[in-house]
């Protein structure tokens, strides 16, 4: 989405994870998706590293700026830590298993490390940029949304309000909506 609204030209690749192709692993040995093949060679693959490639310069609408107050930096820093581990552990039960707690305890635990923040920050604000969305907006709602589909009525009823119409929001937005088409696989 960084990409698209920053008006970066870019292949995109689809990448099946059970089935990792060659040219990933030779790009990235981490093996992780999002992947970025600069023209000159470099390879950028962590997301926020992609962000702040695509948004940084120039930065008229201010996305990357905003990005970096403390408080969303902050949020960026629960969401890529403790919320993706018990966002996991709730997905794929079967690979927490080892930790002996149910799948509820984490559910309960990812709502609590971020979503709790979120709506506080929400509340008083349609964006995590403020009044205009910024990079983090962009960072934190695709696991939003991964948290919202493992089960979505439980989501629903949940007391988050400004995160849920928050996360319908970008959902509906022609930005999330271009990014999301699919493309063909490599042969």
């Amino acid at each position: 989405m960084a990409l698209l609204q920053a008006g970066k030209a870019f292949d995109a690749v689809e990448v099946a994870l059970r089935e990792k192709p060659a040219s990933l692993l030779a790009l990235s040995p981490k093996a992780t998706v999002p992947v970025l093949h600069l023209n000159d060679g470099r390879v950028i693959d962590e997301s926020w590293d992609i962000m702040r490639w695509a948004l940084a310069e120039p930065d008229p609408q201010g996305w990357w700026e905003r990005a970096q107050s403390a408080d969303n930096l902050e949020l960026l820093q629960r969401n890529d830590g403790d919320f993706k581990r018990h966002l996991d552990r709730w997905k794929y039960p079967q690979r927490g298993a080892s930790d002996g707690l149910p799948p509820q305890v984490h559910r309960d635990a990812a709502k609590s490390v971020l979503l709790e923040p979120l709506q506080a920050r929400l509340h008083h604000a349609p964006y995590l940029g403020g009044a205009s969305p910024c990079a983090t907006d962009l960072a934190v709602m695709p696991f939003v949304r991964q948290y919202a589909a493992v089960d979505p009525e439980w989501f629903a009823a949940l007391d988050v309000p400004a995160v849920q119409s928050w996360l319908r929001g970008w959902l509906a937005s022609p930005l999330f909506i271009s990014c999301m088409q699919k493309v063909a696989a490599p042969a």
